[in-house]
């Protein structure tokens, strides 16, 4: 089992940034791709990012390309969300996620909350 750990989410506001955080631990990943979800009040869960625990290839959901970017830190064990130009539509709890082919791991989640 690979125990997923997010952090980094709280309340901006509309146009500002916010950088998410997950720690791996457990048994080893390598060979899993790496994935950030959110779901919003109402909505169901929705994927926002993806991203080669490897190699570092990416991939993002049309809402957020060119405002986030994902990357990781393999020393680190680290998946990153980081978010610009935040919208109030980016409201939502943030998932980090694991897996090869589907994901199978799945965070605790952390709250980011933008207000206009």
């Amino acid at each position: 089992q690979v125990q997923l750990v997010e952090s980094g989410g709280g309340l901006v506001q509309a146009g500002g940034s916010l950088r998410l955080s997950c720690v791996a631990s457990g048994r080893t990943f390598s060979r899993y791709a790496m994935g950030w979800f959110r779901q919003a009040p109402g909505k169901e869960r929705e994927f926002v990012a993806a991203i080669s625990w490897s190699f570092s290839n990416t991939n993002y959901a049309d809402s957020v390309k060119g405002r986030f970017t994902i990357s990781r830190d393999n020393a680190q064990n680290t998946l990153y969300l980081q978010m610009n130009s935040l919208k109030p539509e980016d409201t939502a709890v943030y998932y980090c996620a694991a897996g090869a082919g589907s994901y199978d791991y799945w965070g605790q989640g952390t709250q980011v909350t933008v207000s206009s």
